[in-house]
């Protein structure tokens, strides 16, 4: 009987021991033109994502993680971690312009280090279509706001090679949620990274199907459609629940830009309005939610107001995975993995921002910008003051210059359109139409 209890208690610890050392799955959940108004956690005046909050409320919320304020130039900077002067992707346009020869993504890293990918939802404006870039699983739709037909138009997505029409009785969001369960429930043994690109809340803003009949008022369907959102989160922590994967799995949700037009007008945070919006370079633009739950891992729930970087999930992704990352590809991420565990190494001082031809680069308390103009951020996201030169900021002037210096944005690349870093085409439909 001793021997047999032994004998147990090896076992025991052995399978203890394989599930410590297991790799951690990665799951990726970007939100469309999704700012801090728009998540509950953060203080929203009008939305309310108890799904969302459950993750913050376990996990960290971060309160200064920024990114492009724009889709396509952010989800590049997400995926190669490394600056859009580096890689082209300064506007809408060229960032479906670098190749997988000359730009390696979080896919690819990952996988040799032994993780199965999967591109579910919005590709957006980046080149090619997943499988180029190494992802082994795809579904994905065109363009951006695709929920379901219209009249006017049938919507069409591609599984994995395979290009299909969405049918009248279907919703994208729900197709991808159903893909999403397929992918996880044929990878419960080896470790997995899923970057999970949601269609909400990108317009046009459409019924859900939770909307009541006839509502058209836009706030009301907007509301409706950040609800879908979060519920969404929701079905997908319990589908982790019932495979029994979520302590080996860390989920990150993250924003790909900010709020967008005639939302970014409507919310606000605890009666107060950000100043700025998707597509500007306030901190509207950029300025997004970042939420991280890892149940086996993050042992003490936290609000960080360390500062991250989009270009970051790289390196971070990579540390976590014990994979290598690629040393002939300049990387401007910096990991965050320890803070995640508990600890604080060496923190982020800066994070640089860039859309078209402009850029800033932002501490904790001040911004600088390419024309030289420093902008007191103290009450960050509500104000952004234009602070004269003085005596008392030229030392944080000086410094801010000397990281911009270095990076030196204005010997990469450019935007060859209006350097706002919209679409050329629209620029140009649009100078046509004021002539």
């Amino acid at each position: 009987m001793k021997f047999s209890s032994f004998l147990m208690g090896l076992v025991c610890l052995t399978l203890s021991a394989t599930a410590q050392t297991k790799k951690p799955n990665i799951i990726f959940v970007l939100a469309d033109d999704l700012g801090i108004d728009g998540v509950s956690c953060y203080g929203a005046d009008f939305y309310k994502t108890p799904e969302i909050d459950k993750l913050a409320k376990t996990g960290i919320r971060y309160t200064n993680a920024y990114t492009a304020p724009l889709c396509g130039p952010s989800r590049a900077m997400i995926l190669t971690g490394r600056y859009a002067f580096r890689t082209g992707a300064v506007n809408q346009d060229q960032t479906g312009e670098f190749k997988p020869s000359d730009e390696i993504m979080m896919s690819k890293i990952l996988k040799t280090a032994g993780y199965t990918t999967s591109m579910i939802g919005k590709w957006g404006q980046l080149p090619l279509g997943p499988a180029e870039f190494e992802f082994d699983d795809y579904m994905r739709f065109f363009g951006s706001g695709v929920y379901s037909n219209t009249n006017e138009k049938k919507e069409k997505y591609v599984l994995n090679g395979k290009d299909l029409i969405l049918k009248d009785n279907e919703y994208m969001p729900d197709l991808m949620h159903n893909h999403m369960v397929d992918f996880l429930s044929k990878h419960t043994k080896d470790p997995f990274y899923l970057y999970y690109s949601l269609v909400q809340v990108h317009g046009e803003i459409r019924p859900t199907p939770e909307t009541k009949p006839g509502t058209t008022d836009f706030k009301e369907l907007y509301n409706d459609n950040i609800n879908y959102m979060d519920k969404l989160v929701g079905k997908l922590m319990h589908t982790l629940d019932s495979l029994k994967l979520r302590d080996n799995t860390l989920i990150v949700f993250f924003g790909d830009n900010g709020t967008a037009g005639q939302a970014a007008a409507i919310g606000s945070i605890n009666g107060k309005k950000i100043i700025g919006k998707k597509g500007t370079m306030q901190e509207g633009g950029s300025l997004v939610p970042l939420i991280i739950n890892w149940p086996g891992v993050i042992k003490k729930p936290a609000v960080s107001k360390n500062l991250i970087d989009a270009s970051d999930f790289v390196p971070t992704f990579a540390e976590i995975a014990g994979a290598t990352l690629p040393k002939d590809i300049k990387l401007d991420g910096t990991s965050f993995a320890n803070q995640l565990k508990g600890g604080n190494a060496n923190p982020r001082n800066w994070i640089f921002t860039e859309l078209g031809n402009d850029w800033y680069v932002r501490e904790a308390n001040w911004k600088l910008n390419r024309a030289g103009q420093l902008f007191d951020m103290h009450n960050a996201p509500f104000e952004e003051k234009l602070t004269p030169d003085t005596d008392s900021t030229k030392a944080v002037k000086e410094n801010l210059q000397k990281i911009m210096d270095g990076l030196d944005p204005a010997s990469g690349y450019l935007d060859r359109g209006d350097g706002s870093g919209r679409h050329a085409t629209k620029v140009k439909k649009k100078q046509n139409k004021n002539q």
